[in-house]
């Protein structure tokens, strides 16, 4: 097999499995979100079709860069990726991990915080801010151009921080579940996560939701550390707009129902 057929399989195969993984994980809090809190999608079908189309889309620039590396890994030695746990003393590993969110976390902030310029936004984030209210199916719903900067940069991290296969799983694990349940419109997690001093730096849905409401503000993804440097950290969202919106959606879809009724 050539190099570049190999590396194309590679491409598809990454491509795949984000496609796959973003399906299940965002099906999964979207049942939950079924069970948790019914019809807070109400009325919201055409704009779930088009997030999942947009995030299929995004699968495949992510899944690009991911496959190039992963076969530079394996068959070339790229990357700073180990697998003998022994390589490196037992505490760097939740360094390691904590060392990726952060870098991930400082490339989001700054790479989101310039996508909001009117510009950038008007071109390619006003797709992701299309989702009113964001479900649980937005997480990936990026215009090809946002989708790109999110693609390059736990690809070009492997280059530069010393990471065991396992410990990269698990960021790429904490990665996907933010990006799902920072947009389902309700708190997945225990109120102390949010709302105690913990939630002080950590970013969940309360703090996502304030920023799909202002838009200039709450611009990171896993801490509050940059948003609190830089002044731009405006606290937490309030749900109870979306839900009395899900409420008016239903209603009206019952009428509507009714008044087929009593037509037919």
């Amino acid at each position: 097999m050539s190099i570049a057929l190999a590396i194309v399989l590679s491409a598809a195969a990454m491509t795949m499995i984000v496609g796959v993984r973003y399906l299940i994980t965002s099906g999964a809090f979207a049942m939950a979100t079924r069970f948790r809190h019914p019809g807070l999608y109400a009325g919201l079908d055409p704009q779930i079709r088009r997030e999942i189309w947009w995030s299929l889309a995004s699968a495949a620039i992510y899944g690009v860069p991911a496959g190039v590396v992963a076969w530079g890994w394996q068959n070339r030695g790229w990357t700073q990726i180990y697998t003998d746990v022994s390589a490196f003393p037992l505490w760097y590993l939740p360094v390691s991990v904590l060392l990726f969110l952060f870098a991930h976390d400082t490339w989001f902030y700054w790479t989101h915080r310039w996508m909001h310029r009117p510009k950038p936004f008007r071109v390619a984030h006003a797709v992701h801010h299309a989702s009113r209210p964001p479900t649980a199916w937005a997480a990936m719903a990026f215009h090809p151009i946002e989708a790109l900067t999110g693609a390059v940069v736990i690809p070009l991290l492997v280059f530069a921080i010393p990471i065991h296969v396992a410990a990269l799983g698990l960021v790429l694990t904490i990665m996907t579940v933010m990006g799902v349940t920072n947009h389902m419109g309700w708190e997945v997690f225990p109120r102390f996560m949010w709302r105690g001093p913990l939630g002080a730096w950590l970013i969940t849905a309360s703090h996502h939701q304030r920023h799909h409401e202002r838009y200039g503000c709450n611009y990171g993804l896993y801490f509050r550390f940059w948003d609190r440097l830089c002044r731009t950290d405006e606290g937490l969202g309030d749900f109870t707009r979306d839900r009395a919106r899900a409420a008016a959606r239903r209603e009206r879809g019952n009428a509507d129902r009714r008044d087929a009724g009593r037509a037919a």
